[in-house]
C-alpha cells in the first residue's frame, strides 16, 4: 500500500490524515510543499474538470478551485486589452495555457484568493510567471517544465504545494466514501459531455451559434465538478459567474448572475480607469474594485487615499444598470431542471441568451414560455449533474 501523509484533515484538529490506495500505486506525486486534505480534494476535482474540458473542446484548460468548487474555469483564447487590464496581465504574447489560466483566475479574482490551480497540460514558464505573484495554495498538472517548477518552488518560501498527476490514470468504475462510519458506494460519474447533449432545442428560436455551443459545454463540464445545487454562466470560453452549493435553484441563479454582473462591471470604463496607488497589492485592488462596484462604496470613497492617487467619481446604480443592460450572448448551464420561470427572468437581466438544463419539471412549459418571451434559446440535455 502506498500512502501520502497530509498536513491535516479538513481542520487543524483533525491531525490524522492521509491519502492511499490499497491495491495500486498512487497516480500522483507531491513535488513541493505539504498538502492538506482540502488541497487534494480541490486538486483531484479540478484536474478532472480541466482534463475533460481539454478532451471535449480541444484547447488547453485551467481552473481555479476553492473548497471543492470552481471559482473559475476557462479554455485558451486571446485576451483583449481590457481583459489584460482587468486581470492584471501585462503580456500580450502568452502561451495558450497561460491565457487559459489568466481567464480562469480572472473569472472571479476575489474568490480565487488562496485557490488551488489545475492545468490540463504541462505547466510552462509563462503560466508559472502568471501564478508567481498570486496568492494561491497549490497547483496540479500532468507535468512541469524545469523553469516552471523552479519558479513555483519559490512560492510561499518553498511551502507552495506542487502536485504532478499521471495523465493516463483511469480510476475504478466504482467509488466509495465513508460518512459517520457508514460506507457509500456508487458508480463513478463518467458520462461524456459533448455536442450531442445540445440537440434538443425546445424554444422557438433554434439558431445556436458555435461560440454558444462551446460556452454551454464549458458550463456543463464545470457544473459536473461543482458542489450542487449549482448554476454556471459562461461567455467567450470562460466562466463568469458560478452559484454553487445552494439549497434552491433560484438562489443558485441569483448568485451566479450577481457574480456575472460584478465580473462584467469590472470592464465599465470608470472601473478600468480607477487610479490605484502604484504599490497597492493585487488583493487590495481586488477588494477595492469589489467594494467600488457594490452598494457599500461610500466608505471606500471616504477613505480613497488608502487606495487611489485621486478620489474616483462614484459609480451610480443607474450607470451600473445601463452597463449591464448592454451585456448579451451569455450562456447558462444548470446542473438540474429549472422548476420555475423566475430563474429565466433573473438570468436574462444578466445578459443570458442561451440556456442548457436537464428538463423534466412539471412546469417545463412555463419555463420554455418564459425563454420564448425573451427570445432565448433553451436546450434540454436530459442529464442531471449533481456533485457532492
Amino acid at each position: 500500500m502506498q500512502e501520502i501523509l497530509l498536513k491535516y484533515g479538513c481542520n487543524p484538529n483533525q491531525q490524522k490524515a492521509r491519502i492511499f490506495m490499497e491495491e495500486s500505486q498512487l497516480p500522483l506525486e507531491v513535488l513541493s510543499g505539504n498538502p492538506g486534505y482540502i488541497n487534494l480534494l480541490d486538486a483531484l476535482n479540478s484536474y478532472q474538470l480541466v482534463k475533460e474540458l481539454k478532451a471535449t473542446l480541444n484547447k488547453p484548460a485551467a481552473a481555479s478551485f476553492k473548497h471543492v468548487s470552481p471559482a473559475g474555469a476557462a479554455i485558451a483564447s486571446t485576451l483583449s486589452e481590457a481583459q489584460q487590464k482587468a486581470f492584471f496581465v501585462n503580456s500580450s504574447s502568452l502561451s495558450p495555457l497561460a491565457l487559459a489560466y489568466a481567464k480562469a483566475r480572472g473569472s472571479d479574482r476575489l474568490c480565487s484568493y488562496g485557490d488551488y490551480i489545475a492545468l490540463s497540460d504541462e505547466c510552462d514558464e509563462d503560466t508559472a510567471l502568471l501564478i508567481k505573484p498570486e496568492v494561491s495554495d497549490g497547483i496540479i498538472a500532468p507535468s512541469f517544465s524545469k523553469k516552471a517548477l523552479e519558479i513555483l518552488k519559490q512560492k510561499r518560501n518553498g511551502r507552495y504545494t506542487v502536485v504532478k498527476i499521471d495523465s493516463d490514470y483511469v480510476p475504478d468504475t466504482l467509488e466509495y466514501r465513508k460518512v459517520f462510519g457508514i460506507t457509500f458506494e456508487q458508480q463513478r460519474n463518467s458520462i461524456k459531455i459533448d455536442e450531442g447533449m445540445l440537440k434538443d432545442i425546445v424554444t422557438e428560436n433554434k439558431l445556436l451559434p458555435l461560440q454558444a455551443k462551446q460556452d454551454l459545454l464549458l458550463s456543463l463540464i464545470t457544473l459536473k465538478y461543482t458542489q450542487s445545487n449549482s448554476v454556471c454562466l459562461a461567455k467567450d470560453g470562460m466562466t463568469i459567474g458560478i452559484g454553487a452549493g445552494q439549497q434552491s435553484r433560484i438562489h443558485c441563479t441569483r448568485l451566479a448572475s450577481d457574480k456575472a454582473d460584478i465580473f462584467n462591471l469590472r470592464f465599465q470604463p470608470k472601473v478600468l480607469d480607477l487610479p490605484f496607488l502604484p504599490k497597492l497589492s493585487r488583493i487590495d485592488r481586488d477588494n477595492a474594485i469589489d467594494t467600488y462596484i457594490s452598494k457599500d462604496s461610500a466608505k471606500l470613497l471616504n477613505d480613497w487615499s488608502k487606495y487611489f492617487l485621486t478620489r474616483p467619481d462614484e459609480l451610480t446604480e443607474e450607470e451600473k444598470r445601463v452597463y449591464i443592460s448592454k451585456i448579451s450572448s451569455v450562456s447558462l448551464g444548470s446542473d438540474a431542471f429549472f422548476p420555475f420561470p423566475d430563474n429565466i427572468l433573473r438570468a436574462a437581466s444578466s445578459g443570458v441568451s442561451y440556456v442548457v438544463e436537464a428538463g423534466g419539471s412539471v412546469r417545463d412549459d412555463e419555463v420554455i414560455a418564459a425563454a420564448d418571451s425573451l427570445g432565448m434559446i433553451m436546450v434540454f440535455c436530459h442529464t442531471r449533474f449533481f456533485h457532492h
